[in-house]
């Protein structure tokens, strides 16, 4: 389960952060530019691993799913998993578990590999990234929160049937243009003309792919970049809400709340205890 330094084709490179009995955190960070299909490597552990920075491609079992911060997943031993990187580099969080700690953790729930990130997610995610200092304690802890969040979240998005893959691809090139802030991204009826389908088509795809609509998703998009500005100290919530697209400190706030579970005040107290 332990991760050196190492440097793979690809120029992707781990680092461990933390190593303990049951447990280890790496951060993962991949240089690569390339959209066609990395050689398969077979995982060996059971892990999550979450986006810091970036986007790139996973094929695991025939099944392709693009993560970014909306989107992790989850390997199992045994998968054989490929990569490709059309976006360009990112960075990303694995936490990999021994047998015995994940079935404790996780149990015998079915789960699809591909979990969508809300923002209580994202907020566990940089809580548990703030908590390596204390591995023992307070990362312990965070892992937890992550962890039962994560596969809660899994459970709760597999789809009653099997996912189209036009669908799919619909959704990964909509969640692009969002994530990129594209103009057409701005109204559900423009973002429908720019992916050449109908608006009914775009809205009825997201909840079949991810569990959620994409006007949730949007917003989810939106609490990622608050919460990036709130972790680097914002103090100005009117005008992080009017440089978000919100229609007012109070929508911000809402949204946020809706999110991620607390609001906008005590998350940033919340990130910057982590970093003490």
């Amino acid at each position: 389960m332990s991760y050196p330094r190492r440097t793979v084709r690809f120029v992707r490179e781990a680092v461990e952060v933390v190593a303990r009995p049951g447990y280890a955190v790496s951060v993962v960070e991949c240089a690569d530019d390339h959209t066609g299909w990395s050689p398969a490597e077979v995982s060996s552990a059971h892990r999550i691993v979450l986006v810091r920075r970036g986007r790139f491609r996973r094929r695991a079992g025939g099944v392709v799913a693009d993560a970014d911060r909306t989107v992790a997943y989850l390997a199992a031993p045994g998968d054989e998993e490929c990569f490709a990187h059309p976006a360009g580099g990112d960075t990303c969080t694995s936490v990999s578990f021994g047998p015995g700690l994940w079935s404790r953790l996780a149990g015998d729930r079915p789960a699809r590999p591909a979990v969508y990130v809300d923002g209580a997610l994202e907020l566990a995610h940089r809580r548990a990234v703030a908590s390596v200092a204390d591995p023992d304690y307070a990362l312990a802890e965070e892992l937890l929160a992550l962890v039962g969040r994560a596969i809660t979240q899994a459970v709760a998005s597999t789809p009653a049937g099997p996912v189209r893959a036009d669908d799919r691809e619909l959704v990964a090139r909509a969640r692009e243009a969002i994530g990129s802030d594209e103009p057409a991204a701005r109204g559900l009826f423009t973002l429908a003309e720019a992916l050449g389908v109908s608006p009914y088509r775009l809205s009825r795809a997201f909840p079949r792919e991810l569990g959620v609509s994409v006007t949730r998703y949007r917003n989810r998009v939106r609490v990622g970049r608050a919460l990036d500005r709130l972790e680097a100290g914002e103090r100005e919530l009117a005008a992080l809400a009017a440089d978000l697209g919100f229609s007012d400190q109070a929508h911000l706030t809402r949204t946020v709340r809706e999110h991620a579970g607390t609001t906008p005040g005590v998350m940033r107290r919340l990130l910057a205890n982590g970093r003490r």
